[in-house]
């Protein structure tokens, strides 16, 4: 996502607040996390869910992809991404 392949800049590892971000798009209030097989138990899950209300409060979009879809259909990934960011 650094190339610019979807027609914007994305930050990788970025913080915001006591945060890390997986990939942040400063130009669209975009972030997207890449979720491990640990967000599926309980606790993360919970975790997340606070932690994404937290930036929809301040304006963000957030989106969050299984790393099984990534690896399954990245197409659709990207295409997903790209609708969220015109």
């Amino acid at each position: 996502m650094k190339d610019k392949r979807l027609g914007v800049k994305f930050r990788r590892q970025h913080s915001i607040g006591r945060y890390i971000l997986d990939f942040y798009c400063t130009e669209k209030k975009l972030i997207i996390e890449l979720d491990g097989k640990i967000h599926e138990k309980e606790e993360p899950r919970e975790y997340d869910q606070v932690r994404d209300k937290f930036f929809k409060e301040l304006g963000f979009t957030v989106l969050r992809f299984p790393n099984t879809e990534i690896e399954q259909n990245v197409n659709e990934v990207l295409k997903i991404i790209q609708d969220h960011l015109k």
